[in-house]
């Protein structure tokens, strides 16, 4: 059998990062030595049994400073590495932060049929019991293989296989931290076979990018959070310093307070578009349409940090609300 070849972009963050000694497994980060790509490859010997492995230098960053200044750069490094001919599939490695946020980002953009798959780890490679290096052999065998073509973007993380839609970091230290919610892992990287066992069925990579594409800005979209009581005055403050697009994490089933829900009435009609999701963290929205303004878009069953996203690629295409649900309905 033909070895693949991955290629591996590092991008910094807690799988490519040194503490002071082997039981630092969160204080390391108040002074880490972060590893570029090679010397994090260089640490995993038995990577060189799954593939023929290209390092691709990016940053050596925080995930906490990954955003939408950085992935556009991301992202053309992405498309110029799959563009390789010898290159068969890409893994990323990142940190856990944002790598929900990274990922689906890429899922939305990248233009490439060759597997991408993120791979973070919660403990740095210098700690006792890391997960940083199986994490990332696995990633790089996840690339490489067939079954996980056409699924779109990919995470990799504590031997589980995830969608980018779909995934969310849900314990801040636990190396079961990433789940899906309301469907479950697409399958497991065991040690015989990569095992798939199903496949996502919303428009991912590389056909969501035909349609969303990288705008020429990112219009400005920011994220409101329910509470008891909340007045709603914030959404007020992030009109007034420009945001075009406000995704509220609403209470669950995806409702306002009765001021919020005065106060927003207030911002459509200055021109700021709603989505609406739910600070529970998972479920599909209810139509509930005497519960929301009228013009409200609904986020489906999107955690708030991925509608934001996509919330931004929509609105550099309409501000329309019912052709912005309609990209909610389908991505």
């Amino acid at each position: 059998m033909t070895r693949p070849t991955i290629a591996v972009i590092g991008t910094g963050g807690t799988i490519s990062s040194l503490g002071r000694h082997n039981l630092e497994i969160a204080t390391y980060v108040d002074h880490a030595t972060v590893l570029g790509v090679e010397e994090v490859i260089a640490r995993v010997p038995e990577l060189n049994r799954m593939a023929d492995i290209l390092p691709v230098p990016f940053r050596a960053i925080p995930s906490t400073a990954m955003g939408p200044a950085v992935w556009p750069e991301l992202l053309t490094l992405v498309h110029e590495t799959a563009a390789r001919p010898e290159v068969d599939g890409i893994a990323i490695t990142h940190g856990t932060a944002t790598l929900e946020e990274t990922a689906y980002f890429l899922n939305l953009t990248v233009e490439t049929e060759k597997t991408v798959v993120l791979v973070g780890a919660q403990r740095p490679a210098s700690a006792l019991s890391t997960d940083a290096f199986l994490n990332l052999v696995n990633a790089v065998r996840v690339a490489g293989a067939p079954e996980a073509r056409g699924l779109g973007v990919l995470t990799l993380l504590n031997d589980e296989i995830h969608a980018a839609r779909e995934v969310t970091k849900t314990h801040s230290a636990r190396a079961q931290t990433f789940k899906a919610p309301d469907f479950g892992v697409l399958g497991h990287a065991d040690e015989d076979r990569i095992a798939i066992y199903r496949r996502p069925v919303r428009v991912h990579a590389p056909e969501a990018a035909r349609t969303l594409g990288l705008p020429a800005r990112f219009p400005r979209v920011e994220i409101s959070y329910s509470y008891g009581g909340s007045d709603g005055a914030v959404l007020r403050a992030m009109t007034d310093i420009g945001a075009e697009g406000i995704v509220m994490a609403a209470l669950a089933p995806g409702m306002p307070t009765p001021e919020e829900h005065e106060v927003m009435e207030e911002v459509i009609a200055r021109g700021v578009v709603f989505v609406m999701g739910t600070r529970a963290g998972a479920g599909r929205l209810a139509p509930l349409e005497n519960r929301r303004p009228k013009g409200t878009v609904l986020a489906d069953n999107l955690t708030v940090q991925k509608a934001r996203i996509l919330l931004m690629l929509g609105l550099a295409r309409t501000k329309d609300p019912g052709e912005l649900q309609a990209l909610f309905d389908r991505f």
